[in-house]
């Protein structure tokens, strides 16, 4: 009973935490992009001059634009992602709520990246992003398969790739992952058997 109670504080708080990262990066993109418009139609919104501010820009690849255009590709390994990310939290022996906030932050980086790679978000190619973008013409009214990125970051002179609130969430996860794989004691196999109603057989003592 116990156990069942523990599994579901664990999924109703990666489940909340899910949601809520979700829910704020679409909020933010749709705001933002409705302020500044498409790339390229407005100058950076500076918050801090020339180090951080808000600029609208397209990726149809991964992190640092790398495969642009393969988008079944990255669909596909979104849904293999937030699979096993669910699956772990639901499997998870450690009964860590760290975890389960953790993997939560990853969910939603994967739904609201994923959300924009299925055009969800309903834009379609204009006019202007095809001169712009010197896309191909035969892409005008047809829907923007991309993720809409907008937090810019200047290292010195150089412009960090703009990146969302999604990919925040991937990062700092990934980030909370690995501080939990350092430093995360061993789980007892007797106790995780013991939760599980399992028996143990006992250590022999050592023959002399």
């Amino acid at each position: 009973m116990n156990n069942h109670k523990s599994r579901s504080s664990r999924l109703i708080l990666f489940l909340v935490v899910a949601a809520i990262g979700f829910a704020v990066d679409l909020a933010t993109k749709h705001w933002i992009f409705g302020k500044l418009g498409l790339p390229g139609q407005q100058d950076v919104w500076w918050i801090i001059p020339n180090v951080f501010g808000f600029q609208t820009s397209l990726n149809a690849g991964a992190l640092f634009g790398i495969g642009q255009g393969q988008i079944p590709l990255f669909v596909t390994l979104s849904f293999v992602a937030l699979t096993g990310v669910c699956w772990w939290v639901w499997s998870d022996v450690t009964k860590s709520r760290y975890l389960a906030f953790t993997l939560g932050l990853i969910a939603a980086g994967i739904l609201g990246n994923l959300w924009d790679r299925c055009a969800l978000h309903g834009m379609k190619w204009t006019q202007f992003d095809i001169e712009v973008w010197n896309e191909s013409p035969e892409l005008l009214g047809q829907p923007v398969h991309a993720v809409r990125d907008w937090i810019l970051v200047m290292l010195g002179n150089y412009p960090w790739p703009n990146f969302n609130i999604a990919d925040s969430c991937l990062v700092c996860g990934a980030l909370l992952i690995g501080i939990y794989a350092l430093f995360a004691p061993n789980p007892d196999p007797k106790k995780i058997a013991a939760d599980a109603g399992l028996d143990m057989p006992e250590d022999d003592d050592p023959q002399d």
